[in-house]
């Protein structure tokens, strides 16, 4: 039997999160954006990242604000609910951030490439449009059976994706339900993957469905029972989007005291121990439970 890969979150990204690290994170969109990590590489003063991701929210823009991100390859950045991202901003402003502009779909195809092992992949995408100008991985070529002019969208191949889970088990094999996105072509693209769930359960649990599992447990380097650790974006099934923290986190973070204020109350306090969930609070986390079950219809796997 494979060795067990749970560990803890502090342990996993001091491990598998290098300063000057190339990371995929938030790859599901608006859905199961894992802060818990990206908090932890924020107590862990992690530098030079590059970070990999569609649509981030706010988790882009708090690592920015922290000061260890050098490099973002991204569709857009900011605050989901409110719209712009000041961190982000004032970085880009000063010049002390490089932006590397990608389409959902640019940055989905790259991904894509990488985990096919290819070095580039043909699209039909962006011609036309400006991303051009910043993106050096966007070329266009013809099409060698047909003549037409295409994109040719060069891979990326992440050191590490971090993902967020509903469940995994010790073996880092795991289900992930909901809106998708580019996980999975995220987690083959990478040579590493991080892997924090809201909870860990048997391996028989996972093997009763084994379509739903987002990518085998070989290819996972570290798993971290982290619960409630993609708050304040929802998990399906476990609790919904947090908009009152969105919209605290836009007031805090206009100035760059304002942010120092916010980062001393949500990610230092929590520390080793993972106290995350007892710095939320009971009443707040029932308020956000789903209180409206919507399971799926059963398969039947049966020979």
């Amino acid at each position: 039997m494979s060795p067990s890969k749970l560990v803890s979150l502090s342990e996993a990204v001091s491990r598998w999160v290098p300063d000057g690290a190339a990371v995929a994170m938030g790859c599901a969109f608006e859905a199961l954006i894992p802060f818990a990590a990206g908090h932890e590489m924020i107590r862990q003063e992690k530098k030079r990242l590059t970070l990999i991701g569609p649509i981030s929210d706010i988790l882009f823009d708090q690592l920015v604000g922290a000061g260890c991100v050098s490099r973002i390859q991204a569709a857009w950045v900011g605050n989901v609910i409110t719209g712009s991202a000041y961190p982000f901003r004032r970085a880009v402003e000063e010049g002390r951030l490089k932006v590397e502009d990608h389409s959902n779909l640019t940055l989905a195809m790259a991904l894509k490439a990488g985990a096919m092992g290819l070095s580039f992949m043909p699209a039909r995408t962006a011609l036309g449009s400006d991303l051009f100008q910043t993106n050096p991985g966007l070329k266009t070529l013809t099409c060698p059976f047909t003549g037409q002019t295409l994109t040719a969208v060069s891979a990326i191949c992440p050191d590490v994706a971090v993902v967020h889970v509903q469940r995994a088990d010790a073996l880092g094999n795991s289900h992930m339900w909901g809106n998708l996105g580019v996980t999975r072509e995220a987690c083959l693209a990478s040579r590493h993957v991080l892997m924090t769930a809201e909870e860990i359960v048997d391996s028989e649990v996972l093997l009763s469905d084994p379509n739903r599992v987002v990518v085998p447990g070989f290819r996972v380097s570290a798993v971290v029972h982290a619960p409630w650790g993609a708050h304040p974006s929802p998990v399906p099934g476990y609790y919904n989007r947090d908009h009152e923290a969105f919209l605290d986190y836009q007031k805090q973070s206009r100035t760059p005291r304002g942010f120092d204020r916010w980062k001393e109350k949500w990610v230092d306090p929590v520390g080793k121990g993972y106290r995350y969930p007892e710095l939320l609070g009971k009443d707040r986390m029932e308020a956000l439970m789903i209180q409206h079950r919507r399971p799926s219809v059963p398969v039947d796997y049966g020979y």
